[in-house]
């Protein structure tokens, strides 16, 4: 495995690659549901490029960009035994070097949920993936259904600017207690952690409404926040949903497909997670035909 720091290192490794080329970007601070994405780029392509960048642009002033965990040597190492054959790891200065002044801005779909708590977040987000995307001309891009939003962003994007390549979107992978793996739970402190597994049961108690003929989405929600309420740790900041491929607010009952988002904060970390209702599309298959364009 290769570890690539400039754009001509990497535009010369990826001219090299012969066949289906798949990239998997990240910020790094590594856990298992950033692996699972590699391995699965790993298994449907003949070479993986891994990025490696905390991307100051998505974070609002006041955020935890100084402080997001960072341990380049260490997820090196979990990337090789992933089976990655590139990473590139740009510093800002290289990103946006002097002058930059080009930015991507994608319009509806970053309206409301995270859109609304974090503004300017998905410019940014649009703007770095557009970047390496031209950098590493994948044939599929990776990422994880947890940043739901992020997904239906990107492959707008995506298919608006006609991006010659695939969005793959892998189920949230989860600790024990349901906990979607994120590198900002190393925030919790041991008595948060158990805490904050309170998320995950809220999810599946909506989602067991569902299945019981549920469809008021004020109930659903309803479901989600007595759950929630039950845990003195967690701070509710939003629950809502949202028509999955358009991410519209539902507010009438129907047969479509929800997606169901929340937000809570459990000490210092605001915890984003989801599930797609029925609970039987939250699989790769069903994420990918229900889940933005």
């Amino acid at each position: 495995m290769q570890v690539i720091e400039t754009i001509d290192g990497l535009r010369s490794a990826r001219r090299a690659l012969r066949g289906r080329v798949g990239v998997v970007p990240t910020m790094g601070a590594l856990h298992d549901g950033h692996l699972a994405l590699v391995e699965q780029a790993r298994q449907d392509n003949d070479a993986v490029i891994v990025t490696i960048f905390v991307n100051p642009t998505q974070f609002a002033p006041g955020e935890d960009f100084a402080s997001y965990p960072r341990d380049l040597q260490r997820d090196v190492a979990l990337l090789q035994g992933a089976g990655a054959d590139f990473v590139f790891t740009p510093t800002p200065a290289l990103m946006y070097p002097p002058g930059f002044q080009t930015y991507v801005k994608v319009d509806q779909v970053t309206q409301g949920l995270e859109g609304d708590r974090r503004p300017g977040h998905f410019r940014g987000v649009a703007t770095v993936v557009a970047k390496l995307f031209n950098l590493t001309q994948p044939d599929v891009a990776y990422f994880g259904q947890k940043d739901a939003q992020q997904v239906v962003v990107l492959r707008r994007m995506v298919a608006d600017l006609n991006f010659p390549l695939e969005v793959a979107v892998i189920p949230t992978v989860r600790e024990s207690d349901g906990l979607a793996m994120s590198s900002r739970n190393a925030y919790l402190t041991p008595e948060q952690r158990p805490a904050a597994g309170v998320i995950y049961r809220a999810l599946v108690a909506a989602a067991q409404a569902y299945e019981e003929g549920e469809r008021t989405p004020a109930h659903l929600r309803q479901v989600v926040k007595s759950v929630l309420k039950t845990e003195p740790l967690a701070e509710v900041e939003y629950v809502a949903l949202n028509d999955p491929t358009t991410l519209v607010g539902v507010h009438e009952a129907s047969e479509h497909p929800l997606l169901l988002s929340l937000v809570v904060r459990v000490g210092k970390p605001f915890l984003l997670d989801n599930c797609l209702l029925p609970w039987a599309l939250n699989t790769r298959a069903g994420l990918s035909a229900t889940l933005g364009v």
